[in-house]
């Protein structure tokens, strides 16, 4: 009984993540905007491994993707882990919590 709960579950799930295609190009929070306005202020972030990350923090929501050189490798030990480098603000009027 348990199994054939467990499997009718695990379907009906599934099929809840089959739902209209969103935009993922525009922040949708309080300050709704195109992302492409982020990508003028971006910080680096290290993490422990030394890799660097773009990372950009907007209030509330928060970005990040990994650095990559021309040959799309990720870029790692030019900087002390776990620091941010630069601004990593974008200039958003909402308040971070945290």
């Amino acid at each position: 009984m348990r199994f054939i709960s467990f499997v009718l579950i695990s379907g009906a799930l599934a099929v809840a993540g089959c739902g209209q295609k969103i935009d993922q190009t525009v922040d949708r929070g309080f300050d709704t905007k195109s992302l492409s306005n982020l990508t003028r202020t971006p910080g680096i972030w290290v993490d422990g491994d030394g890799c660097e990350h773009w990372a950009i923090d907007d209030g509330i929501e928060g970005y990040q993707d990994n650095r990559l050189d021309r040959t799309g490798k990720p870029i790692c030990g030019l900087l002390p882990p776990f620091t941010i480098n630069g601004p990593d603000r974008a200039g958003s009027t909402v308040v971070d919590p945290i």
